[in-house]
């Protein structure tokens, strides 16, 4: 009887774990969907300084449900180059905060209402098509699976209070809260939430199976393994990347060990607050998750350069995630002076320029040697090409209504058109980077001879890309008859290069899906030639 009994104890725990899990992230996606791009943006837009990120920290993690979702997500911005160490240290100190909302939420008695709720949000999915409506019933299933799974975890671990080995374990906890937070690191690290985790600790304490001395380092240990997600998401990132999941880790470490020597005051303190305020149990384990997570951050707060010069020195090397915000592009000149704020998006353009040629420059070295990280880095620069592309032409067409002189006009036509053609380089070094991916899991051999070829006209491309960025800097009509003459190089190239392939291939000494390869990698840079000499003619108009 004892073995059908712990049996069942065990399918209830896991079954509603499971559905606690699957709750909380159904719930976070319909909140994410409601949101839609605009998460991300406020990552982007909102940490300015680190006080803010803290904030945007918090509400985009309210939002998702999820710190390490926000983490991931921040790591995700500071690989790309969108956001500093420092913005993100504010912003993995708010996301900390944030997620101490999901036990607040457990900690109000509606658990037995789950199951109507998920109803209802079945209802609003099922029987309704406007998409908001169905974000809404996403939602509030999510919410109500939360509940539902929570309920059927509180009613699973009611026999451990009964559970012998469970009472050691607990007074072992008691006495040595190192244990504790081992346990609760470890939990985190296996089910990948500290909400799920938490929320076991609050049904274990509601059920007086754990006694509040044990269950507070057990809540410190859930902080540090819910670190574990970011670090598995900046490996093969950037090294500020590394630096910034890397952070995260210290944060909570340091946080708890605080909060380990300052123990026996903090018992007391949360004790006193349960009965002044007339805390139930889920609501004391929301509380005290809150204030620890609420403190540490103030008390790290003033030490974020100091954090971010530790984890540079921790992890050294040079940073090499690529800026992709525009760096020129102050608002404050299209209203002062339109000719100076020209100046400054020409600055940009040729900034946009040098990250065409480097992806470029990047995509030839991946070609020759396979290694990752030349395609990482050249799909960085397309990245940063999109983005700069967008910002650097709603600039433009803000200057357009302004009072341009005719020859300012010319320019303005002839940057708005270069800044086209400099992203559509970076979609072609693009199509080739899927095309070496796809040589390379395909193992398909090119022979030395179509290498030897490709290397040739990649050379010249690079030239002839590097060349016509030169000549709209410089304005310099030489510069751009020269690219012209390269273009026409490059398309002989093409050309030769066709016919030598097809005498392989009839040769027997090339396979159909090689010479695919090899002749879509040589159109992809034909038409990078064709972008580089409409720059290059745009120059060669404003001489007229």
């Amino acid at each position: 009887m004892e073995e059908i009994n712990v049996q069942e104890m065990i399918f209830q725990f896991i079954g509603g774990l499971g559905i606690f899990l699957f709750g909380l992230k159904y719930m976070g996606d319909g909140l994410q969907k409601s949101a839609g791009d605009r998460l991300r943006n406020i990552l982007d837009r909102f940490t300015t300084n680190p006080f803010m990120g803290v904030l945007a920290g918090m509400l985009v993690t309210m939002l998702i449900q999820s710190s390490s979702g926000t983490t991931v997500l921040t790591v995700g911005l500071v690989n790309a180059g969108f956001m500093t160490l420092r913005q993100a240290i504010g912003v993995i100190m708010g996301a900390n905060i944030g997620t101490t909302v999901t036990a607040f939420i457990i900690g109000i008695e509606i658990k037995e209402y789950g199951l109507p709720i998920l109803a209802l949000g079945a209802l609003l999915l099922f029987f309704f098509k406007n998409k908001k409506i169905t974000y809404l019933g996403q939602t509030l299933f999510g919410f109500g699976a939360l509940f539902y799974g929570l309920k059927l975890m509180s009613t699973g671990m009611k026999p451990l209070r009964g559970l012998e080995a469970f009472q050691d374990l607990t007074v072992s906890m008691s006495e040595q809260p190192i244990l504790g937070v081992a346990i609760g690191t470890l939990f985190t690290v296996v089910v990948q939430s500290s909400s799920a985790t938490i929320g076991v600790l609050q049904g274990l304490y509601e059920q007086g199976a754990i006694d509040l001395q044990a269950a507070l380092p057990v809540l410190f240990g859930d902080n540090i393994g819910t670190t574990i997600t970011a670090v598995f998401a900046a490996i093969g990132a950037s090294i500020a990347a590394k630096r910034a999941a890397f952070t995260h880790v210290i944060f909570n470490i340091v946080g708890t060990a605080l909060f380990l020597i300052l123990l026996r005051l903090y018992i007391p303190f949360i004790d006193y607050l349960k009965g002044a305020i007339g805390l139930n149990e889920p609501m004391t384990i929301a509380f005290a998750h809150g204030i620890f997570n609420f403190t540490n951050m103030l008390i790290q707060f003033p030490f974020i350069g100091l954090l971010a010069y530790i984890v540079t020195k921790l992890i050294p090397g040079e940073d090499t995630a690529v800026d992709q915000k525009p760096i020129h592009l102050d608002p404050i000149f299209i209203e002062q002076s339109p000719s100076l704020a020209l100046d400054q998006a020409k600055e940009e353009v040729m900034r946009m320029g040098d990250f065409a040629y480097k992806g470029l420059e990047e995509t030839s070295q991946y070609l020759n040697t396979q290694q990752r990280k030349h395609a990482d880095k050249a799909l960085q620069f397309e990245e940063a090409l999109n983005n700069l592309d967008r910002n650097i032409t709603d600039y433009l067409v803000s200057i357009s209504g302004s009072s341009l002189t005719e020859v300012e006009s010319a320019k303005h036509s002839a940057l708005i058109d270069s800044v086209r053609d400099i992203e559509r380089i970076g979609d072609h070094f693009e199509n080739i980077l899927e095309l070496i991916d796809y040589k390379i899991s395909n193992k398909l051999d090119i022979t030395d001879q179509a290498k030897e070829d490709l290397n040739e006209m990649l050379n010249l491309t690079l030239l002839t890309v590097k060349q016509s960025i030169k000549s709209l800097e410089t304005m310099d009509r030489e510069e751009a008859l020269a690219v012209v003459q390269k273009e026409n190089q490059i398309d002989q190239y093409e050309r030769s290069y066709r016919k030598k392939h097809i005498i392989r291939m009839n040769d027997g000494l090339c396979t159909g899906p090689a010479g695919i390869v090899f002749v879509d990698i040589l159109s992809n840079l034909e038409r990078i030639g064709d972008h580089a000499v409409n720059i290059a003619e745009e120059v060669l108009a404003n001489q007229n």
